[in-house]
């Protein structure tokens, strides 16, 4: 059990953000754990020949037997939507005699050697830290960036709308719930259930904020592996179904002969909040074609909009959820 202790400022101060730079390190548990994470296994099928042209013999052995990656690649974001850049400059950041502190305890406690690559390349750290960092920004650059990570960011920044929702409507038990089975909030304390180690952990947010992160590459809520980093909490991101090629569900055929089929399709789609781009992806149409409808559903009143960060988000109205019969 870790528990997350958080006085009344605390709770208050608790806030979500999405992390490119942890997706692009927990997604490399694609590679060294296939089969693992399902959902994304049709887009990193075809990530396959990009992810063959690296060198990428480094970044796989930083992914320990039991999936741990160090705490250092993935920092903690410093504001809702980070950019990637930013957040490996922080990497590139660590001072260079740290590094063996941090890589150790990934494997060490568990029986596991440092991984021959590592352990050579500590020899000369500051070294051994640029390389890490530069292959991390190519694998970036050849694989995530291009499609992945833009219909990747929709699905995230669709979660952090679905969960501020939550919040307002409902308030942080609702919440908490909500994110994970494994999560349990009571007495003023976040607790996340772990079966992967032993003992209890204490860790008092105390004044330092708890951030919520969802990521597509856990299949239960995760914290970091030492305890006195600043609190965050991970946990599996909604809509993941979209990531995964599934067509959007079919719509009544009234609501086809009412609205016309497209417009049946998206409102079918928007039971969650969704960017153009995302809707466009699910369909197989172009994002032109999608605002055209969604300004059309927009201005009838059967979606409403809501800006995150740079995205707009769409989502079925009340009167949408009612022509669609809630499916």
């Amino acid at each position: 059990m870790h528990r997350f202790t958080l006085r009344l400022a605390d709770l208050a101060s608790t806030w979500f953000a999405y992390s490119p730079i942890l997706e692009a390190v927990l997604s490399l548990r694609m590679w060294t754990h296939p089969g693992r994470y399902r959902l994304q296994s049709p887009a990193f099928d075809r990530l396959g020949p990009s992810f063959a042209r690296l060198d990428s013999r480094l970044l796989l052995s930083l992914v320990a037997e039991n999936r741990w990656v160090p705490d250092f690649l993935t920092p903690r974001p410093s504001s809702p939507a980070p950019e990637f850049r930013t957040q490996l400059a922080a990497v590139r950041a660590l001072p260079p005699e740290q590094l063996r502190g941090e890589l150790e305890p990934t494997f060490l406690p568990h029986g596991q050697p440092l991984p021959a690559l590592l352990d050579a390349g500590l020899a000369d750290p500051a070294r051994l830290l640029n390389r890490i960092c530069d292959s991390l920004e190519e694998y970036w650059e050849a694989c995530l960036a291009p499609a992945w990570w833009p219909q990747a960011r929709a699905v995230l920044e669709a979660d952090l709308v679905y969960r501020a929702r939550v919040l307002a409507q409902h308030g942080a038990a609702a919440l908490f719930t909500d994110l994970d089975y494994r999560l349990e909030w009571a007495d003023g304390a976040l607790s996340i259930n772990r079966h992967w180690t032993d003992g209890d952990v204490e860790t008092a947010v105390d004044g330092r904020g708890l951030v919520l992160s969802p990521t597509f590459f856990v299949r239960g809520a995760i914290t970091m592996i030492d305890s006195t980093r600043a609190p965050q909490i991970c946990y599996p991101a909604r809509g993941q179904a979209a990531m995964a090629g599934q067509g959007p569900p079919v719509p009544p055929r009234a609501l086809e002969a009412l609205v016309g089929a497209p417009k049946a399709r998206l409102l079918g789609l928007l039971a969650e909040p969704a960017s153009t781009t995302e809707l466009a992806y699910r369909l197989g149409v172009t994002p032109g074609a999608v605002s055209q409808h969604l300004s059309v559903l927009a201005a009838t009143g059967l979606v409403s909009r809501a800006r995150h960060g740079r995205s707009v988000l769409y989502r079925r109205s009340a009167l949408g959820d009612e022509l669609s019969g809630g499916r």
